[in-house]
């Protein structure tokens, strides 16, 4: 009873369970990148970063200048965050597309590993 059981299961709700899966882990990799706001955000300041001009041209050209360079630095920062991101989401999706291949196979193992330690 307990061996069907566990069959039942295993290719029944276990393995929709785990097709079910695959986009909300999607979802939650992109949401821990923040990968939403980054898009949004991406040629923002570093940090917030700003140089408010003063009154003469050279203060305007100095003000000019440091926000561009926040704006470079908070781009490259983002970016390779993005990139990042762009790894671990092709990373999971590759692994969950794994799992769900091999999860019919699993089972079969027990028995593999049972007969492959009997013979070595």
């Amino acid at each position: 009873m307990l061996v069907s059981s566990f069959f039942s299961w295993w290719y029944g709700s276990g393995w929709r369970h785990v097709i079910k899966s695959f986009g909300p882990r999607l979802h939650q990799v992109a949401d821990a990148f923040s990968a939403r706001q980054l898009l949004r955000t991406l040629f923002a300041p570093w940090r917030r970063i700003i140089t408010y001009p003063g009154a003469s041209i050279a203060e305007r050209f100095h003000a000019w200048g440091d926000n561009v360079f926040s704006r470079i630095v908070g781009f490259v920062v983002r970016f390779f965050v993005l990139v990042a991101a762009f790894i671990v989401l092709v990373l999971v999706a590759l692994l969950t597309i794994l799992e769900i291949v091999a999860w019919p196979l699993l089972p079969l193992a027990i028995p593999g590993c049972l007969i492959a330690g009997l013979i070595i």
